[in-house]
């Protein structure tokens, strides 16, 4: 068995345009306050199984520099925890982590809502995955 990667390198970072706007169309929501997982199940033949974006909205934060730091804090908090769906995943996955929230967060937050999100996420989609 190999070691535990916590890394997310750039082919698993959701860039594509379309499938964002399908993501948003089409996709699926579970919510673990302060923030959203929007999911779509993908046909994309690629080598990541989960492509994941992160947004905080620009009406609550104003500031570029908040907005920012709080993509920052979801993505380390993603990466982090990552390995609870990623290691059995069976099909592939588009995921949109929103910021809900209307003050600034705390990694430790931010972790914890992220784990709890993650682990609701898989409890619906147990069929998907292992």
């Amino acid at each position: 068995m190999e070691p535990q990667k916590f890394t997310f390198p750039k082919k698993e970072k959701l860039k594509s345009k379309k499938l964002i706007e399908k993501l948003f169309a089409e996709g699926m929501t579970v919510t673990q306050y302060p923030i959203r997982l929007i999911y779509l199940k993908t046909t994309l033949e690629d080598d990541a199984k989960i492509k994941a974006g992160v947004t905080a909205s620009k009406r609550n934060f104003k500031s570029a520099v908040k907005r920012n730091r709080i993509k920052r804090l979801m993505r380390e908090g993603y990466r982090l925890n990552k390995h609870l769906i990623c290691n059995n995943m069976e099909s592939n996955f588009a995921f949109m982590f929103l910021y809900l929230g209307k003050e600034m967060p705390v990694q430790t937050k931010i972790t914890d809502t992220m784990i709890r999100l993650l682990n609701k996420f898989k409890a619906e989609n147990a069929k998907g995955i292992k």
